[in-house]
């Protein structure tokens, strides 16, 4: 009996088991409304409490939103911070962690808050004239110091004839005469200059202490007896020319006197003091001009001598540095074949790797980001992503990993996502071993065929890894297998294998996209009548390329992409930033270079059905560059249509709604002619 007993419960978990899958739907559009992440997480110094920012989407405003709360690092008491209903950032302890500073929207604009917690209570404690940056508490409690714009007066003062009453004229011009005048997703940058600022942790006036027509942005560290603030700046006579370089310097809170530290040719940033007052850590390298150079981790004294470099083993980019309390050494992040990971490195330089899977918080696509914070004792908390989840939060105490937060828990287990594998191997132009991911829809079975969608990442010295992605899961769930490659010019693989793409991309990186094809042809997981490519920014030049390097393709989705680097560069936000490093001079010195590797050289060759896709107000891949391959498209007659995202920067993903309308769109594209090959 007992035993007929255990069999008939048996049956029923698998029956229900059965059931459960078949009862889970496909990841849909409007399931990206429902997405929560987690961004900021601050320890408290005891490491008993955590605050975090909890990233959300309005479905009726169609943004995002982000509000503090706070939870205990068991995973207990997860509330919500306050009961304000605005969008809230920069929470930051106190030393002691009696109270919590943080960031806040209100009508005029973004202020410093106060949470006393002990007493639960909250004030605003500033009245600034420009949002607050880089917010950071001084040692002894008693101020906070901030970075903020300063508006400077336009150039030239035209003087206007006095309007009629109520006349109802253009506005004024804009005027410049910056170098950098404009930058993608904001606009126009008006005139002035990021200043320092100090303000007493009880409100009052915010009192400017650096000086000079230079910008004083980046990260803040305060000096132990709190008497000086370290940073990073370029206050040279050609700081706008010389973009590259920054230095260390500190300011004297009081007098205002500032010390330059560093003086060497590249960025030197991210200036740390150590808690005994001895050391300053911070990143950068000696610029040689490359196409991509290794952030590495340096030491000085605090008076600027004794400088060295201490992560001269690790082959990756340092970031994210934080003291140790005992100041023997520092923590930090780097990424490491497509994973983004947190290790302790000593002030001799030996490295010991504490944790993997560090969380971006970019939903759209799986590219690498986010942070982390750590109390006195060691105590470590940071955002988890994986594939199957966006950034939670996850603690970690001497030698286990917890993850306390589950907030997609509700949306999730009812959600049939799909597998997400990892793939090697060999690049046929150098034998180059080549990393890679494919995604295979919900339900796989591997006995039926199905399309394959090449998705090239951006950048193109950025990477792709093993990482939460609501596009490449709308993909999967449309019955796509997703292949996403890491070729050479990739982040993540050292600095020789970033570097290669310098004087030459697009250039073997698309021999290594098309290896990776032809691996998953080998192995039957893809089939050559099968064959669909997308990418965007970076990942559309590829695209652009590859079609006009060859015909395999059923159809293709260029997005963003720049298409003739002799206008892109004169013409983007960050049109000074090219010469030299990625290609030799200016296009003017070297049309045939910047024409060699601009795709729309190779528009002759292009006979796939091609969609073309673009933000109307992108800054950095102008939709002058789309249209360019559109046109061209359409006077050789290939099949080809035109889409413009409204209200899209470069980010086009940053709007939901824009996020679900690139998939969208881009999908429609391809079963078009999905159909037509089927037919």
């Amino acid at each position: 009996m007992k035993n007929y007993l255990f069999h008939y419960i048996l049956l029923l978990i698998f029956v229900k088991n059965i059931y459960a899958q078949n009862d889970q739907q496909l990841f849909s559009y409007l399931d990206i409304f429902n997405l929560e992440y987690v961004v900021d997480p601050q320890i408290s110094p005891d490491g008993e409490h955590i605050i975090y920012r909890r990233m959300g989407f309005d479905i009726m405003n169609d943004t995002s939103f982000g509000n503090l709360w706070i939870i205990k690092s068991d995973g207990t008491n997860n509330q919500k911070l306050t009961s304000r209903e605005v969008d809230e950032s920069s929470a930051r302890w106190s030393h002691n962690g009696d109270r919590i500073a943080f960031v806040s929207s209100t009508e005029e604009g973004s202020e410093i808050y106060m949470y006393w917690v002990s007493s639960g209570k909250i004030a605003r404690i500033s009245q600034l004239e420009s949002s607050p940056h880089n917010l950071i508490w001084s040692p002894d409690g008693i101020h906070l110091a901030f970075s903020m714009n300063v508006p400077e007066p336009s150039p030239i003062a035209a003087k206007m004839p006095k309007k009629p009453k109520g006349a109802k004229w253009a506005d004024e011009p804009r005027i410049t005469d910056r170098l950098k005048h404009e930058s993608d997703g904001s606009g126009y940058i008006k005139p002035g200059f990021k200043h320092i600022f100090v303000i007493s942790a009880d409100g009052g006036y915010p009192r400017k202490i650096t000086s000079g027509n230079y910008h004083h942005g980046g990260l803040l560290s305060w000096s132990p007896d709190n008497e000086k603030i370290y940073f990073s700046a370029n206050r040279t006579d050609n700081w706008e020319y010389d973009f590259r370089n920054s230095e260390v310097y500190s300011v004297n809170i009081v007098s205002g006197k500032i010390i330059i530290l560093t003086s060497r040719k590249g960025p030197d940033t991210s200036p740390k003091i150590s808690p005994n007052g001895k050391y300053i850590a911070y990143i950068g390298f000696e610029d040689r001009y490359q196409a991509h150079q290794t952030m590495e981790l340096h030491l000085m004294n605090a008076d600027g001598s004794n400088k060295k470099l201490i992560s001269e083993s690790l082959d990756r980019n340092v970031s994210g540095i934080i003291w140790d309390a005992k100041s023997n050494g520092l923590y930090f992040t780097y990424d490491d074949k497509g994973n983004s990971k947190i290790a302790h490195i000593s002030t001799i330089g030996e490295i010991k790797k504490i944790a993997d899977n560090l969380g971006g918080t970019s939903i759209g696509r799986p590219y690498a980001g986010g942070s982390f914070s750590v109390s006195e004792e060691g105590k470590i908390v940071y955002t988890l992503s994986r594939p199957n989840f966006p950034a939670e939060l996850a603690v970690h105490n001497t030698r286990s990993v917890q993850k306390i937060t589950n907030l997609n828990q509700d949306l999730f287990q009812y959600k049939n996502l799909g597998k997400v594998e990892e793939i090697w191997y060999k690049s046929s132009f150098d034998e180059r071993d080549i990393q890679g991911w494919i995604v295979y829809p919900p339900n796989y079975d591997s006995s039926k065929k199905y399309p394959l969608l090449v998705e090239n990442h951006g950048g193109p010295i950025l990477n792709y890894g093993d990482r939460f992605s609501a596009e490449i899961q709308l993909y999967a769930s449309a019955g796509y297998i997703v292949f996403y490659p890491n070729p050479r010019g990739s982040t993540s693989y050292g600095e020789e294998f970033a570097n290669l793409l310098k004087n030459n991309y697009p250039g073997e990186d698309y021999n290594d996209v098309m290896d990776g094809v032809d691996t998953l042809i080998k192995k039957g997981i893809a089939h050559e009548d099968q064959l669909y490519v997308t990418g965007g920014s970076a990942g559309g030049i590829m695209t652009a390329w590859m079609i006009g390097k060859n015909n395999r393709f059923e159809a293709a989705v260029v997005v963003k992409p720049v298409m003739n680097w002799i206008s892109k560069t004169l013409v983007a936000d960050n049109y000074f930033y090219y010469a030299n490093s990625r290609y030799t001079g200016q296009p003017w010195e070297n049309f045939e270079e910047y024409w060699k590797f601009s795709p729309i050289s190779l528009v002759g060759n292009i006979e796939t059905p091609t969609m073309v896709m673009v933000g109307m107000n992108d800054l950095r891949t102008p939709p002058s560059e789309a249209k360019q391959l559109y046109h061209a498209l359409k006077l050789r007659k290939i099949h080809t249509v035109l889409v413009e995202i409204p209200d899209a920067s470069h980010g086009i993903a940053k709007r939901p709604s824009n996020l679900i309308a690139k998939v969208a769109n881009t999908l429609a594209w391809l079963e078009k002619y999905r159909k037509q090959e089927e037919d």
